[in-house]
């Protein structure tokens, strides 16, 4: 099968640091590629991949300075679509904006919805429902006007986490610093527990950040360690007592969630969006509907095996089964078009 994944130019492919879209994009390119496919990647022209590689778009516009993003994304596009005629079929993971090209091919596109920025990009994703083949990375995040081809969840490599012992003594904060992640309700539970919290990740909101996490970075109660790459990463998860993920939005998945579970550490997390599609209560860690309830978790880690953490993200979150799912569902559309 010739297959033509198209990934963000937000950030290289797979990302340095932050760029959930883009690792996601990655792991499924070197997965078809493994198992036998021709795989070309869309993505900037720094990212890296075992297959072709067509960048017209040198680095990521959230990495580099001066980089316009609507120019990127329009050559970014414009070659993906040149190369349609190429393939049997284009994964895209680029949003909404593939869309409007894809009448103009006759190859299909499978677009895997990471979620939706706000109800007004629904109004495209309605208009392509005819053409379009939609899959949802949790059935939470599946939108009622829209139709389906599947619901599959990401998926990671398991193999590049290390399981950690979680002695490390603090419980950990990692992912966007923004009012909808919870950094501020992490801290408050981190004190109210008393162990420590590491904070990691990249800051989108600095007013928030600067009015409700700064004032509390002490460097040794509550410490901030920036965006963090995948060797500091998994050396965080791994030596953490436990995950806070104390969201206030139905988050479409969470792959610090799964990633988390891979190290062997489990999770405390409010139960929006997908949370309760990823988090098995008792097993993977722990479903809580306030602060109170995350204080008391704390208590009960000790309740939850990070063996048992493991095993979730091993036998369901592993890439492997995310790889297999996406090209069962590409061999059913193409036996559909004869």
């Amino acid at each position: 099968m010739r297959i033509g994944v198209i990934a963000s130019i937000a950030h290289r492919t797979p990302p340095i640091g932050y760029g959930p879209w883009e690792q996601v994009a990655s792991t499924l390119a070197e997965g078809y590629l493994a198992r036998g496919h021709e795989v070309t990647l869309f993505a900037t022209a720094n990212s890296l991949t075992g297959g072709r590689l067509v960048s017209p778009v040198a680095e990521g516009y959230e990495e580099a300075d001066g980089v316009d993003a609507k120019v990127g994304e329009a050559l970014h596009l414009g070659a993906a679509f040149e190369h349609a005629g190429e393939l049997d079929v284009l994964h895209n993971h680029f949003d909404f904006f593939p869309l409007s090209y894809s009448r103009l091919v006759s190859t299909p596109m499978v677009t895997t919805v990471h979620g939706f920025s706000s109800e007004q990009i629904v109004p495209v994703y309605r208009t392509y429902n005819d053409v379009a083949h939609y899959v949802a990375i949790s059935d939470a995040d599946r939108h009622p006007d829209l139709v389906y081809d599947a619901t599959i969840h990401h998926g990671i490599d398991t193999d590049s986490f290390t399981v950690g012992s979680g002695t490390g003594g603090y419980l950990l904060f990692l992912g966007r610093i923004h009012p909808d992640k919870g950094t501020h309700r992490a801290i408050t539970v981190a004190r109210r527990a008393g162990l420590p919290l590491v904070i990691a990740g990249i800051v989108q909101d600095r007013a928030y950040f600067e009015a409700q996490v700064a004032p509390h970075l002490d460097g040794r109660d509550v410490r901030y360690v920036g965006s963090v790459g995948p060797a500091e990463r998994d050396r965080l998860l791994g030596g953490a007592t436990a995950l806070l993920h104390l969201i206030a939005f139905a988050e479409p998945f969470g792959l610090s969630v799964v990633e988390s579970l891979a190290t062997g550490t489990p999770v405390i997390a409010a139960p929006l969006g997908s949370m309760p599609e990823l988090i098995r209560d008792g097993v993977g860690g722990f479903l809580v509907h306030d602060d109170d309830e995350a204080v008391a978790a704390v208590s009960r880690l000790t309740e939850v095996d990070r063996a048992g953490c493991r095993a979730e993200a091993v036998t369901r979150f592993g890439a492997d089964r995310m790889v297999e799912e996406y090209l069962t569902l590409f061999e059913r559309i193409l036996a559909r078009r004869g």
